[in-house]
């Protein structure tokens, strides 16, 4: 079967919206999975139905990369899209043309190329993702280097091109997994122009004339499809070969930090898709963390030893379910209204229960056990205790989640191996919970603990929580019941009781 390019596609009679030409106005450090199903998605989107009439540069970061591949697709991959929404499965296909090509800078002839896009009138935006550790200064970088070995030398190199030959800025779009994004990489760069001795210039022009944005993205992609004989069905129907299919759930959100007149220079809100320029991106940090990932680790220990092993399990019983949505409904959401719509919220929510039930996702509830201590502090705490200082009484919900934490970390204990704490799930096999290893020497010397002991030595942990929680009103014994109900009376029942 012959491979995907633009002669290839035409000969399958593929129907979809394809845009072969167009300027090149995007440079995208990044070229892997999660960049091509949610940046090259949208503004293949805003092709389509903004007129954006752009074609992005691929830059693979680093000197290994899938370059080659692309180039020899001309662009062109296949992006499913599966999920679930409101309810329905949902499995859409689409062919992206929004990529022009792919440049390896680490070969001379692609570095000039680099810069001969740095210095194009067409170019106008530059996204990257570069995985957490892309943002960060190294002192080792020389501005002769080809290339500068980090992504932010490879930035500065590019601006400095593009300053020289008298270009107007460009919008800066950072969709690295680390807070204040944005802020991070022009921290990074304006290190860069001080270590190499740029002129004063030009760091006005860097600082002044372009807008470095923090971004929050959100969506799953577990990227290439592993099983053989679906990619071989999909490629029968399709009428090609595609070394590049990539694959993202059907949710997906961007959230952009900026002055309000970027949504005009942006094609996204003219596209309609999910794509909003705010003035400030941490509330929606705090929206993502507190609902999404705090719903994920407020029921999953539970759930786990009430016997179920997937996500998509847990949204089809009615007591686990219910349990998460009234957590997030009557305990969460209240505690972010100040600085975001209540209706924003609820939509928000209602789209994470229809992702938890992606009929395409296997997502185990022990990969998502892992290191728990530090979720709960991060993801849940605040909410609990936002929600006590609103409302003078403790969350239920919230309450129990706490209680089947340690039910998960304190189980029928049988050993602390190198792996982790061995633990026995009730009436089944044993489980290793994974977390740093002073949290799991702390549960394994309390291992012989009454319910009342452990509880007060769990809440009265200042390395985990930073104070004793022992000090809220009613918590410490409330706790203890709800324990001993998880014992007694197993997870799901207990998580029934909260109802």
């Amino acid at each position: 079967m012959e491979l995907l390019n633009y002669e290839v596609l035409n000969k399958t009679g593929y129907s979809g919206f394809i845009q072969k030409k167009a300027p090149i106005k995007v440079l995208q450090f990044g070229e892997g999975n999660f960049m091509r199903a949610f940046v090259d998605y949208f503004f293949d989107i805003s092709n389509e139905k903004a007129d954006f009439n752009g074609k992005i540069a691929l830059v693979q970061p680093i000197s290994q990369g899938l370059t080659d591949l692309i180039n020899k697709q001309e662009g062109l991959y296949t992006l499913y899209l599966r999920g679930s929404e409101k309810g329905q499965k949902v499995d859409e296909k689409r062919v992206i043309s929004s990529v022009d090509c792919c440049l390896n800078p680490y070969v001379q002839s692609d570095f000039d190329k680099m810069m001969e896009i740095a210095e194009s009138e067409d170019l106008d935006i530059i996204a990257s993702n570069t995985t957490e550790a892309g943002i960060a200064f190294d002192d080792s970088c020389r501005f002769e280097d080809v290339p500068a070995a980090s992504f932010p030398g490879k930035l500065t190199q590019v601006l400095f091109r593009r300053f020289k030959a008298g270009k107007k800025g460009v919008v800066v779009l950072s969709c690295e997994l680390i807070d204040n994004n944005g802020k991070e990489l022009l921290k990074c760069v304006n290190q860069y122009i001080e270590l190499w001795k740029l002129e004063d210039e030009f760091k006005t022009w860097v600082n002044q004339n372009n807008i470095f944005c923090s971004t929050l993205v959100d969506r799953i992609v577990p990227g290439r499809i592993r099983d053989a004989k679906e990619v071989e069905k999909l490629e029968e129907v399709n009428g090609y070969h595609d070394e590049l299919i990539d694959v993202g759930e059907i949710f997906g959100v961007w959230i952009i930090e900026g002055p309000k007149e970027l949504e005009d220079r942006l094609p996204f809100k003219k596209a309609g898709v999910n794509v909003h320029v705010v003035p400030d991106v941490m509330p929606y940090k705090h929206r993502k963390v507190r609902i999404l990932n705090g719903a994920h680790t407020g029921f999953v220990l539970g759930a786990y030893l009430a016997g179920f092993d997937i996500v998509r399990d847990c949204m089809h019983n009615d007591n686990v379910s219910g349990f998460m949505n009234k957590m997030l409904s009557e305990e969460v959401i209240p505690t972010l209204t100040d600085h975001l719509d209540e209706n924003d919220l609820n939509e928000f929510a209602a789209a994470v229960k229809d992702r938890f039930n992606n009929p395409f996702v296997n997502h185990e509830l022990m990969s998502i056990s892992l290191n728990s201590t530090s979720k709960w502090k991060a993801r849940n705490m605040p909410s609990f205790l936002q929600y006590i200082e609103k409302n003078d009484k403790l969350p239920v919900c919230l309450t129990m989640s706490l209680a089947a934490y340690i039910a998960f970390y304190s189980n029928d204990i049988q050993e602390l191996g190198e792996n982790g704490l061995v633990c026995k799930r009730p009436l089944g096999n044993t489980y290793t919970v994974s977390d740093d290893r002073w949290a799991l020497e702390f549960f394994f010397e309390h291992r012989n603990d009454s319910e009342e002991e452990l509880v007060k030595a769990v809440l009265g942990n200042t390395k985990m929580w930073d104070r004793d929680l022992n000090d809220i009103n009613g918590l410490t014994q409330k706790v203890i019941d709800d324990l001993k109900m998880i014992h007694a009376e197993g997870a799901e029942k207990a998580y029934a009781s909260c109802l």
